[in-house]
């Protein structure tokens, strides 16, 4: 999966959030819907497209949808 792809799939967890406010330096925990529930949500795409588990910590040591990108890449 290409970034623009990330970017695109990660958004669509977002059910009130412009969709034009997701780009890859979007800084995801400063977005008014982000919740725990958002978390789980993003854990189980993850998981779904990459194969690769990640964790709430692997999100919170992330700032930017690019930096969890990259993270995901490297596992």
């Amino acid at each position: 999966m290409k970034l623009e792809e990330f970017v695109k799939a990660f958004a669509a967890e977002f059910e009130e959030t412009a969709f034009e406010l997701f780009t890859p330096k979007t800084v995801y925990k400063e977005l008014d819907e982000w919740s725990s529930l958002t978390v789980l949500s993003i854990i189980a795409i993850v998981d779904e497209e990459f194969e690769k588990p990640i964790t709430g910590a692997d999100l919170r040591a992330c700032n930017t949808i690019e930096d969890l990108y990259n993270l995901v890449q490297s596992k």
